[in-house]
């Protein structure tokens, strides 16, 4: 059948909307961060102390004495500086895989390119968020999640002391915080008597973009992005931003009669303006 100039720009648009929604179900951290658009290669942004303000020794904001000046307070802010990040991939369908494999190659590559593309901003956000410098972290309690010994296991004595270690720095994360875990991780939960029999622990009606139920206030998501032996507590829309200089997009090129190229591609940059909204909890593997 011949093809006109118009009939591939239809299935390129059809290849796009199919990674986009390939790659929707496959983006987990992302969720977690407040999301904006970038017209630049560098971004500069600031970081702000958590810190409340105070009217300082001798200047305190209560008490002031009637006709008295106001207490002077400073915010103090931080600046830095990133630059975007391209994360590229692609795949081949060869016209003969494509018109006589015993499976839909065409369909299965547009999902691996979608998969890797997703897989790669996930992995980048998280190791950005646990490597900040700034965040609150501490060892599990006991000797791991996991432990053979049931009665060291003490994930939700864990959880509590993130949260209350963001509270008192002023971020309440029970508003709209995250507990990201590694799937290792999700079933030592899961099979810990203590959280399943807790008041706070639900399980999700329908599991969307890894969020599969909820503890202590905390939406839980599970990934494989989070690195072994951690977990992660996190202020969802606070703690940090992603900057999309170009959001996903995908292009065909036809190579007629022998191949069809499916390129996808991602364009942008983490910038992590609250670190004390992050919490790590290490160790919590005892094995």
């Amino acid at each position: 059948m011949v093809q006109t100039q118009g009939q591939v720009q239809l299935r390129g648009e059809n290849v796009e909307r199919a990674i986009k929604g390939y790659a929707e179900q496959e983006y987990i951290l992302k969720e977690v961060l407040l999301v904006q658009t970038s017209s630049k290669w560098i971004e500069t942004y600031y970081e702000e102390s958590s810190t409340v303000l105070t009217g300082g020794t001798g200047s305190a904001i209560q008490g002031v004495p009637r006709g008295a000046q106001f207490p002077y307070v400073q915010p103090n802010w931080t600046k830095k500086s990133a630059v975007h990040l391209k994360f590229p991939a692609e795949g081949v369908v060869f016209m003969e895989d494509k018109l006589t494999d015993a499976i839909d190659v065409q369909a299965r590559t547009l999902k691996a390119v979608a998969r890797a593309v997703a897989s790669a901003v996930d992995g980048y956000i998280y190791t950005q968020l646990s490597g900040a410098t700034g965040i609150g972290t501490a060892a599990a309690a006991g000797t791991g999640w996991d432990a053979v010994a049931e009665s060291t296991r003490k994930p939700v004595s864990d959880i509590l002391k993130g949260i209350q270690n963001m509270s008192e720095n002023n971020y309440n994360v029970l508003q709209n915080g995250f507990l990201l875990l590694t799937p290792h991780d999700y079933r030592a939960l899961m099979e810990n008597s203590k959280v399943i029999n807790n008041p706070s622990f639900k399980t999700a009606d329908i599991v969307t973009n890894g969020t599969v139920g909820q503890i202590a206030g905390l939406k839980i998501k599970v990934t494989n992005s989070v690195t072994d032996d951690e977990a992660m507590i996190i202020m969802g829309q606070r703690a940090a931003t992603w900057k999309s200089a170009q959001p996903l997009t995908s292009e065909i090129k036809n190579d007629p009669g022998i191949k069809v190229i499916i390129r996808a591609w991602e364009i942008g940059v983490i910038q992590i303006t609250d670190p004390l909204g992050i919490y790590v909890i290490t160790d919590t593997q005892e094995s």
